[in-house]
């Protein structure tokens, strides 16, 4: 695996709480608008410019780029943006209540993505591949990394720990109460920045643990230029496998596909233990009060169809509840677990929706195992935290 350091264009320390934003896809535009309030260097007015335009002006409109090219070169010209005058590699720590995660922020290889050594494990959709490819395209840059994982390696782990104990470049707690600390490693021609390429360049493959339409349309982008310079790398940060968290992804459902409760119910109990606990286990939001649902794996099942997210919707959601498609039936949505188990069941009870699973969260062996075997997770099946800000770090293209 390949990797490079980069002249990363980042915010001055004085700025960099404010302008740190959440991630372009886990709010809506009301949300940006809301959090980028009375703020004008938060970075939402670069990763959701349509917050600075019209009511209902469409996020994936030429005016939405034009207006986010607009919002990066305001952010550059007044110097609350800033490019290093050479490439380095970064740590990046990022801290939610008792665990922690450090990985390397760095440029990755298009060309490892298209041969598979950037292992994915979820589809992507055309128009968010295309709508990032735009992205990028107006503004001639990698606004947001991708999120990338690999199994640990001790001689990595002890360069990031080095690079750790000098005085860090930011070190702040974000609003959410997430702390995000980032050390530099580097310049490029150091010795641990050596070190770093040549102990990558051992580590047969990584798994894109979050960020697969950046990485899609990043590779997009390059090979519509030739693979030419930087078109080529796009920017990532990588974390030990060991050190991450993932979260369940809930499920919730707008109405029983014309069952009544009682039809419904009888329905759930062909497949599932209701009321009960065993081998696999979810739990539902249904008629006001949570219920456990269990069942087991039947003999033979392969990596992808023992999910509880695959049972789930294999045995209920399909045949049962009519969600043929969840990545595009509009009478499904989703919520990250770290939301809890109170809003599910507001969403459940203020008539939105009329029932809600809470899963339990994928493992990262799972993960990397059904990456490894080129098989697809369904839609919606990792919620990892926490997540990596945007604008800390822009790669200009």
């Amino acid at each position: 695996m390949k990797i490079r350091a980069f002249a990363a264009v980042r915010p001055n320390e004085r700025d960099v709480a404010s302008v740190a934003s959440v991630p372009y896809d886990v709010v809506d535009t009301a949300e940006a608008r809301q959090l980028a309030a009375g703020n004008p260097k938060s970075f939402l007015h670069v990763s959701r410019p349509e917050i600075d335009l019209p009511d209902g002006t469409d996020c994936s409109s030429p005016e939405a780029y034009a207006q986010a090219r607009k919002a990066l070169d305001a952010l550059m010209a007044d110097g609350t943006l800033v490019k290093d005058a050479e490439p380095k590699f970064y740590a990046y720590r990022q801290t939610m209540g008792s665990h922690s995660q450090t990985g390397i922020v760095a440029t990755f290889d298009t060309q490892d993505y298209l041969a598979g050594v950037l292992k994915q494990h979820e589809k992507t959709r055309k128009d968010k591949e295309d709508d990032r490819t735009r992205h990028i395209e107006t503004l001639s840059a990698h606004t947001g990394p991708a999120f990338l994982t690999y199994r640990d390696d001790k001689a990595i782990d002890l360069i990031v720990s080095d690079a750790c104990r000098k005085a860090p470049l930011y070190d702040f707690v974000a609003p959410d109460g997430i702390g995000h600390t980032v050390w530099e490693i580097g310049p490029a021609t150091s010795c641990a920045c050596d070190e770093l390429v040549e102990l990558f360049a051992r580590i047969p493959v990584a798994y894109i643990a979050d960020g697969h339409h950046r990485s899609a349309a990043a590779s997009r982008y390059a090979k519509e230029h030739g693979f030419e310079g930087e078109s080529r790398w796009f920017m990532a940060v990588i974390f030990p496998a060991s050190q991450l968290k993932i979260l369940a992804y809930n499920r919730l459902v707008r109405d029983l596909n014309g069952l009544s409760p009682y039809e419904f119910m009888s329905r759930l109990s062909e497949n599932f233990r209701i009321g009960e606990k065993g081998e696999r286990n979810c739990r539902m939001y249904f008629n006001g009060r949570w219920t456990d649902l269990s069942w087991s794996v039947p003999p033979g099942t392969d990596v992808v169809g023992s999910l509880d997210v695959s049972y789930l919707q294999d045995k209920l959601l399909a045949p049962v509840l009519g969600i043929g498609d969840p990545r595009t039936d509009g009478r499904i949505s989703f919520m990250g677990g770290i939301r809890g188990d109170a809003e599910l069941a507001a969403k459940v009870d203020s008539g939105e929706n009329a029932v809600a699973f809470a899963m339990e969260p994928v493992t990262v062996d799972e993960m990397m195992a059904i990456a490894d075997a080129g098989a697809i997770m369904p839609p919606k099946s990792t919620w990892f935290e926490p997540k990596l800000r945007s604008g800390l770090f822009v790669h200009t293209v």
